[in-house]
């Protein structure tokens, strides 16, 4: 039996929330088709780019010269003989293939996606034909540097790209029953666990961006075989372990490299500075280190490993109370994608890539599973209500790859320290693995908010859905419909007897529960609240959400003297399209009185607009400096969700609020 909580199956979860149906249902209706052609190359204007190594510079996460642009599929069609031309665009460009596949099979799985079974086996086949004899599956190795296998492990991506395709392949696998990419999948990780390891003739090395690690324990979980755990447990306890693999690796190479940025090479960006066991402060590329943080996880459980479950907690504090922004996001530095120090979390140039919400997801929903605790899903909350939703346009052909927390698109320029900020979101990116990342994570939405400890039901988000699991032999459903953000009342319907236990989210006040109708008190344990239902039931929770002005730590020094709006989990922000003028000059009262409003025209999901009294600072100085003489005049603001800003007009937005004292 599998350790920890266990998932409740895709087809039998419904999700019926307004807002967060909208998404998941776009990503079968609108966003698979969308990426589908866009990994084909039949969006309209789309230019195929030079070679990875002539053209990527530091900020190749943004780039938007080329957008709109893919190729991945012909790389495969190339690789495969079915095609002649050469290799174009990333070194990883075949993930992007692998995670809208995994998209797709949690898509079958949940009974949306069954007319993209022939589109799917059609990308399955040609990923076999593409996989060399051996077993070997990269396009760009394969049609650029045959000869050059596992020589750059730094920058390659070729076990990065490898566990996309595991991912990939047991998702596809567990939806349709169908074994063809699982047994494409099976044959490379059988030749990495040949390759690597500490016996006779085996590279004692580890991958430059983690990945490859969460794929093969979820493999491990699906074949039961027990070498591919064993094979992500090696990878990360090589990690930085002495003589450091990545240096020698570097020096071998003498300079020859594909990212002119990582020529002075920092181990912290990739977390190869010491062993993961020891570390205490989550260093680095922000999705490196959260992948690599949910794979540790994952091993502390299965292991029952104490060092690494120590390390996971002490690094989960790192990020979580002195690294994340107030929406979920993580990595301040749009320089290597990457964390700085504590407190460090500026709003108008912070990258916050959504890459990273997700992997922030990964790694609390594998801390829940490890200790029992609820109080991890909250910066699971977190992520997926503010940035993860940010990512994507409320029409799906659109995305966000950095996510400010304060935007003025006059300054957000190309060829400036602003250009990784994009003032509205981007049809597609060079290097585009957030648009897939963002499709799996939604087509997969069940799985964080349900699951099953034992006989045991847990809900961990509150997000309208309806779920249908057997418990002992005897069917159980549970039937919830959550209104958070018009007060945070609950009601979770059931049938067939069933043991509960409800996250208490840390925005909840004084929350009240009732079993039909009548008050009743649960047992608190680990931030659960834990009920036997027998039989029919209808749990009632009142969680007493209302609008709520939050500060940040003094040491965030550059949200001193503001505050952020918050309902429930959602983090609310200004927009000019709401809120005309400069909002540099908008200020409130620290205790300022807000009032519900209407959902905003034109945005999903009918939540609610929130105002308040606040003021504009105004001065008459005419030239560019002048005396200061300032006057406060009363203004009404309005706030909306910082998940769905910059889905009517483009202009201004604004998280932290400047407090008038």
């Amino acid at each position: 039996m599998q350790k920890g909580y266990r998932s409740i199956k895709d087809k039998n979860v419904t999700i019926t929330d307004p807002l967060f149906a909208h998404y998941v249902d776009m990503i079968a209706d609108t966003v698979l088709p969308y990426q589908w052609d866009v990994l084909n190359d039949r969006i309209d204007g789309a230019k195929k780019t030079k070679d990875l190594e002539n053209t990527l510079d530091e900020n190749h996460s943004n780039s938007t010269k080329n957008a709109k642009i893919s190729h991945c599929l012909e790389n495969f069609r190339i690789a495969a003989g079915l095609a002649t031309g050469s290799h174009y665009g990333t070194v990883f460009l075949d993930s992007d293939a692998y995670k809208w596949l995994e998209a797709v099979g949690f898509c079958v799985g949940s009974g949306k996606g069954d007319r993209f079974v022939p589109l799917a086996d059609e990308a399955i086949d040609l990923i076999a034909r593409a996989q060399q004899s051996d077993g070997y599956l990269n396009t760009y190795i394969t049609l650029v540097k045959p000869d050059a296998r596992w020589t750059n492990l730094v920058e390659g991506h070729e076990l990065y790209c490898a566990g996309h395709l595991i991912e990939a392949a047991v998702a596809y696998y567990e939806a349709t029953g169908k074994r063809k990419i699982l047994d494409v999948a099976t044959r490379f990780a059988d030749l990495i666990d040949k390759t690597f390891g500490s016996g006779p003739g085996q590279i004692r090395g580890y991958p430059g961006h983690q990945e490859v690690e969460v794929s093969l324990v979820k493999l491990y979980r699906t074949t039961g075989v027990r070498r591919y755990l064993d094979l992500a447990r090696f990878f990360i306890a090589e990690r930085g372990a002495e003589p450091n693999y990545f240096l020698a690796e570097i020096e071998r190479r003498a300079g020859k490299g594909i990212f002119p940025e990582l020529r002075d090479y920092d181990l912290k960006y990739s977390q190869s500075h010491l062993p993961p066991v020891e570390q205490r402060d989550l260093e680095g590329h922000a999705v490196r280190a959260l992948y690599m943080c949910a794979t540790m996880a994952d091993l502390a459980l299965e292991f029952d490993d104490e060092k690494m479950r120590a390390a996971c907690l002490a690094l989960w504090e790192s990020v979580t109370k002195k690294r994340m922004f107030i929406t979920g996001g993580v990595g301040s530095s749009g320089f290597l994608e990457r964390f700085t120090a504590d407190y460090d979390l500026p709003n108008d140039s912070t990258y916050c890539e959504t890459c990273a919400s997700v992997g922030l997801m990964m790694f609390g929903q594998r801390m829940a599973s490890l200790s029992g605790d609820a109080a991890y899903y909250d910066a699971v909350e977190l992520a997926l209500h503010n940035t993860v939703l940010a990512g994507i346009n409320a029409d799906g052909k659109k995305y966000f790859y950095v996510n400010p927390l304060e935007c003025w698109p006059d300054a957000c320029l190309p060829h400036t320290s602003m250009r990784h900020v994009k003032p509205v979101r981007q049809e597609w990116f060079d290097v585009a693995c957030c648009p897939t990342n963002i499709a799996r994570t939604l087509a997969s939405l069940g799985r964080y908010i349900f699951a099953l400890d034992g006989e045991t039901v847990c809900v961990h988000q509150f997000i309208s859905s309806r779920a249908v699991a057997e418990i002992a032999g005897v069917p159980v459903t549970v039937d919830m419909k959550a209104d958070i953000a018009e007060g945070g009342s609950v009601t979770i319907g059931t049938s067939g007897a069933a043991r509960l236990r409800v996250r208490i989210p840390s925005w909840a006040v004084d929350p009240e529960f009732s079993v039909d109708g009548k008050r009743v008190a649960p047992r608190v344990e680990r931030s659960y609240a834990c009920l036997d239902v027998a039989g029919a039931a209808e749990l009632s929770i009142d969680f007493h959400a209302k609008p709520r002005w939050v500060a940040a730590n003094d040491l965030v020094r550059v949200d001193a003297g503001k505050a952020a709006l918050m309902l429930g989990p959602y983090v609310y922000c200004l927009e000019g399209v709401d809120n005309p003028g400069s909002l540099a000059g908008a200020y409130i009262d620290a205790d300022a009185k807000v009032s519900l409003g209407s959902a905003v025209e034109g945005l999903p999901g009918a939540m609610p607009s929130l105002s308040y009294d606040g003021y504009r600072l105004e001065n008459g100085v005419k030239s560019l400096y002048g005396t200061a003489e300032y006057s406060l005049r009363p203004a009404r603001l309005t706030a909306v969700p910082y998940c769905l800003w910059c889905n009517r007009f483009p202009g201004e937005m604004v998280v932290w609020q400047k407090i008038r004292l």
